[in-house]
């Protein structure tokens, strides 16, 4: 495992790490169908060319399984997701590594973001740490570096290990809140260490925060400067809005960081249906709005537009040259693939589609933004039971 450089502070290196992420474009490219000749510029753009912002949309556990299933349910075969519509597309192989670096063939979502935040690759379950729990920089942190604005968006909680990944380092993805600590004794502030993942994602003062783990967020910090006060406590002493619905995002002004916890934990699935059964389950037709989602709940494409927005802001109201980083996590694809949900899977698939056409329209209008859609692993697209 070689030392992290100090060098390791300019928005370069974050272009970089974010290139290694789509390293099978170069070598093989497809132009899609609806934008015949992108591809030559495409491949111009990315070698010689520098992105002012850098969206990076992660589609939790979305292998090719969950885009077909996705795209034959909704546009037919013959049809086209926003997915579908890149003019460069490529597929790479992702794997942890055990504490000695051999790989580790099935990895877990805090590894496999934490190669893509850092440049490493660690143990299952490790957030942003290498395997000998060494703490590396961040793609986030190197973008705060570089003057660049910073956000996270996702429909799982905040602290889970894709969007912690970026804006936290923690021996074990399970230390999420103050109260979570008992497999990162060396991350307590009791120890020097910088506390649990939801009290450094707000410490780090990433400028925009939005998601669910609201439970988490009223943890009460037991050691160091907040002691006492919960989590969101902290965040608001130290500058933050905090909105918790639609109505309050839209209303956030730019010039302070923004805390955005929409649900107490994961936020609710777009779709419902039958989950799979032994033996096989009746015809269904998926239901495509989830009646104990609430109204007030942003989606996952209104709460990226929101953020684009308040970047955006930040950088004009500070006359920055310099643009932003937004990681955009569709999380729950994987969570309902694990709970054997065909319906939950397709409808979240299609919710991150939608958040994939937010961030390429921004693009046409912004020629300087970097857009990478790619999923942290695949998955099985799982139809049937656990239990069969």
């Amino acid at each position: 495992m070689r030392t992290p450089s100090r060098r390791w502070t300019t928005i370069g290196v974050v272009l970089m790490i974010v290139a290694a992420v789509t390293v099978a474009v170069t070598a093989t490219v497809f132009t899609s169908s609806d934008a015949p000749g992108q591809s030559e510029a495409a491949v111009r753009a990315i070698k010689g060319g520098k992105a002012k912002n850098v969206i990076l949309l992660i589609g939790d556990g979305m292998g090719d399984s969950e885009i077909t299933l996705a795209r034959n349910y909704t546009v037919g075969a013959n049809g086209r997701l926003n997915l579908d519509r890149f003019p460069l597309t490529g597929s790479y192989t992702t794997f942890s590594v055990y504490e000695d670096g051999s790989p580790d063939y099935v990895t877990d979502s805090a590894a496999s973001g934490s190669g893509w935040a850092t440049g490493f690759k660690t143990v299952n379950g490790r957030i942003s740490k290498t395997p000998d729990d060494r703490t590396v920089p961040t793609i986030l942190e190197l973008a705060q570096k570089g003057g660049y604005a910073t956000g996270s968006v996702t429909t799982a909680s905040l602290t889970d290990a894709t969007p912690a990944v970026i804006a936290s380092h923690a021996t074990d993805r399970s230390c999420q809140g103050p109260a979570d600590m008992a497999k990162c004794p060396a991350d307590t502030h009791a120890e020097g260490g910088p506390g649990s993942i939801a009290e450094q994602s707000v410490s780090n003062r990433v400028d925009v925060l939005f998601g669910g783990g609201g439970d988490l967020f009223g943890q009460r910090i037991t050691e160091g400067t907040y002691k006492g006060m919960t989590v969101t406590e902290q965040a608001r002493k130290i500058g933050y809005q905090i909105v918790t619905d639609s109505a309050s995002m839209d209303a956030a002004k730019p010039g302070r960081p923004v805390l955005g916890l929409f649900s107490t934990d994961d936020l609710p699935t777009r779709w419902t249906g039958e989950p799979a059964k032994r033996g096989g389950g009746d015809w269904q037709r998926c239901n495509t709005a989830n009646p104990n989602y609430p109204s007030t709940t942003p989606s996952l494409a209104e709460m990226e537009t929101k953020a684009i927005q308040l970047l955006e802001d930040k950088q004009r109201r500070r006359g920055s040259q310099q643009g932003f980083f937004l990681q955009v996590e569709g999380a729950s694809i994987d969570k309902r693939d694990h709970a054997a949900d065909p319906c939950g899977q397709i409808g979240e698939t299609v919710a991150f589609d939608r958040a994939v056409k937010v961030a390429r329209d921004y693009a046409a209008e912004h020629p300087d933004t970097l857009v990478v859609a790619t999923a942290d692993h695949a998955h099985t697209s799982q139809i049937v039971p656990l239990d069969a």
